[in-house]
């Protein structure tokens, strides 16, 4: 099963698996509340799973999935290439992450290795996991002031846009850059990005 919100990459997964004579795509899924419900209708053997996905995303359709059926292979498929993103998605129970540059033949690898049961982490995932500082436990909070703060939001800004003071909103970036073990908020805001704390698109 595939599970992704852009269809020209659901249709090229497709278009892969298709030359493979013992694989055929049982299910496609445009987000995380239809993975988990096409899970549930076509238990497929393996899923690839976006973790981008509206509705829900593919880290709280994962942790649905292997809740329901502990059995269920998930792998991630995503161009998130942060750190804090590969240990979010094996934490949610993924047994693998791979990132969608290497769809094709790693793609067809991936699939067989997770339906055998073995984990599915690509030499270039496996290095960026073994930088893994140690987790850093950003709160909801400081994740939303952070995020604020990369979109370029002044400290009064950004307490408009959270309902606080502008004092609270120093102590969360005093607290960030304090856990993030940096010295200023562009900093804060660079290894943020960096090890896929947040993103962009958020």
């Amino acid at each position: 099963m595939t599970a992704d919100d852009h269809p020209v990459v659901r249709t090229g997964i497709g278009a892969v698996v298709a030359n493979e004579p013992d694989m055929s795509i049982v299910a496609e899924a445009g987000d995380g509340v239809d993975a988990v419900a096409m899970y549930d209708r076509y238990s497929p053997d393996v899923v690839l799973m976006d973790l981008r996905m509206p509705r829900l995303d593919g880290i709280g359709a994962t942790r649905a999935i292997i809740a329901a059926h502990p059995e269920a292979r998930v792998v991630a498929l995503t161009s998130y290439e942060g750190d804090a993103d590969i240990y979010r998605a094996l934490d949610a129970g993924a047994c693998g992450y791979l990132i969608k540059d290497m769809v094709g033949s790693d793609v067809v690898g991936a699939i067989r290795s997770a339906a055998a049961g073995r984990r599915v982490v690509p030499p270039s995932v496996a290095g960026r996991l073994a930088e893994f500082t140690p987790r850093v436990d950003l709160t909801q909070r400081e994740v939303e002031v952070l995020r604020l703060t990369a979109k370029g939001l002044r400290n009064r800004d950004i307490a408009r846009v959270i309902g606080r003071t502008e004092e609270t909103v120093k102590v969360h970036l005093k607290n960030i850059m304090a856990k993030l073990e940096v010295e200023d908020r562009t900093e804060a805001v660079t290894l943020g990005l960096q090890r896929g704390i947040i993103h962009l698109d958020d």
